[in-house]
Parts: C-alpha cells; sequence; structure tokens
C-alpha cells in the first residue's frame, strides 16, 4: 500500500481525466475529493455540474476515470453521504472516506456497506476499505464507538476543508499523538497541509498514508516533487 496518495480536487471532469493521465503509470492509488457546496464548497465534479451526473453515471454504467489503472479513494465532503456512498463504489472507489460531521446516521451508514457490499474489516480491505475523516478540533475519542467497522481515520491537517492550498493546522499533531496512544492498531491517514515541511513529523507520530493535494500540483516541477516525497517516506515511512 502506498504512502503517498495524491488527491485530487476536480473542477470538472475533464480536470480529474486530465490529472489521472499525469499519474499514470506513476502511482497506484488517488485520492479524489468529492466537494457538493453545502457542507463544504466550492463544489467540486461531478457536483460542478448538477447532482444529475451522478445518476447519469450510473444509468449509462460510467466509472470514475482510469478506475481501471489504480485504486480509488473518494474523500466524500458531502451532507448525507449514506444517499451516495454507495453510488461511489458501484462507479469503482475502493475506498470510501466520509465525514464524521457530514451524517447524522453514521451507524446506519457504516451497517449499510456491511449488508449491501460485505465489507468486513478484518477480511476485505483489498476489495472495500472503509474511513471516517475528523478535523483537528473534534475529540478523536468519538470515533471509538466505530472503531471495530472501520479499516482507517483520516485526520484533517487543515480547517477548511474542501480547498487544497490551506495552511497547516498543527493541532492535527497533539490529535494524531493522543489517537495513537488509545488506538496504536488503527491505520491513520492525513490529507491536508501535507508537505516535505510537514511530512516528516507525521510520520514520525505513525501515520501511514499521507493524502497531498497543494504540494504536488502547485509545485514548479510534479515529477520532482513526487520523487522527493517518495524519497522522503522511503527512509521514514511505516508500511503497512
Amino acid at each position: 500500500m502506498s504512502i503517498i496518495v495524491p488527491a485530487i480536487l476536480p473542477a470538472s471532469r475533464k480536470d480529474l481525466v486530465d490529472k489521472m493521465e499525469r499519474l499514470s503509470g506513476l502511482v497506484d492509488e488517488v485520492q479524489v475529493d468529492i466537494v457538493d457546496g453545502k457542507f463544504a464548497s466550492p463544489p467540486t465534479w461531478p457536483y460542478d455540474t448538477g447532482p444529475s451526473e451522478l445518476a447519469r453515471m450510473l444509468a449509462e454504467g460510467d466509472i470514475i476515470p482510469h478506475a481501471g489503472e489504480c485504486r480509488i479513494e473518494v474523500d466524500l465532503m458531502v451532507e448525507n453521504p449514506e444517499t451516495t456512498a454507495g453510488a461511489w463504489i458501484e462507479l469503482g472507489a475502493s475506498r470510501v472516506t466520509v465525514h464524521a460531521a457530514s451524517s447524522q446516521h453514521l451507524p446506519r451508514l457504516l451497517d449499510s456497506f456491511k449488508t449491501l457490499y460485505g465489507h468486513d474489516k478484518e477480511f476485505s480491505t483489498g476489495l472495500l476499505s472503509i474511513g471516517i475523516a475528523i478535523p483537528p478540533s473534534v475529540d478523536p475519542e468519538t470515533l471509538a464507538p466505530y472503531l471495530d467497522q472501520i479499516d482507517y481515520v483520516q485526520f484533517m491537517g487543515i480547517r477548511n476543508v474542501g480547498r487544497q492550498g490551506e495552511p497547516f493546522d498543527t493541532g492535527v499533531l497533539r490529535a494524531i499523538e493522543l489517537f495513537r496512544k488509545r488506538h496504536p492498531n488503527t491505520p491513520v491517514q492525513v490529507d491536508g497541509g501535507v508537505s516535505l515541511v510537514t511530512a516528516p513529523k507525521l510520520l514520525e507520530l505513525g501515520v501511514s498514508r499521507l493524502v497531498i493535494g497543494s504540494a504536488l500540483w502547485r509545485a514548479p516541477d510534479f515529477n520532482k516533487a513526487l520523487a522527493e516525497l517518495k524519497e522522503m517516506t522511503e527512509e521514514k515511512g511505516i508500511y503497512e
């Protein structure tokens, strides 16, 4: 499993396709950020053209662009993810991250992953992995009731989700440290504000996946930035 996971915040379907093509052959996992313009904003693909786009894709048997070439994680920054999470699995996602604050029915949603898709953290993580995301301001112990149903926790390294280039929130370091002491066997990934500067400390705390957006896409040399991050993780990273 990769430590470095590029994040795509797709302004449009074309933007997603272009970036997926740029990543072709360089990585085997990608996170696609899905923002509905309600839970977070501004909206990304497919909400850039309206909610009907998701229904169209399902009706036409479409899939997430390049889903057959690498493992796709969708980070669902949407209201009521229980209404759309299953659609993303049908469209090719094999990792699904939902934000704890986005759903009033989190237990029901987690149960549905098992009932409808056979998710079991003990047996099927290679087929379908489920995670919950929380911001640094939330006590990570609020996730304790769900840890036996999820495969990982995603800590947000930024305060304003749904945007790339936001400043790193150092409060996440303490949150991760506390969580790892109490739940050392639950994998942790961090999304937001991850760079060559912040990544080493995160890896020292036991983070096993670094989801990286602006540090790659806004780098003067994309390939060089990716290579430097991979080299850094080979020295300091923890592989699952």
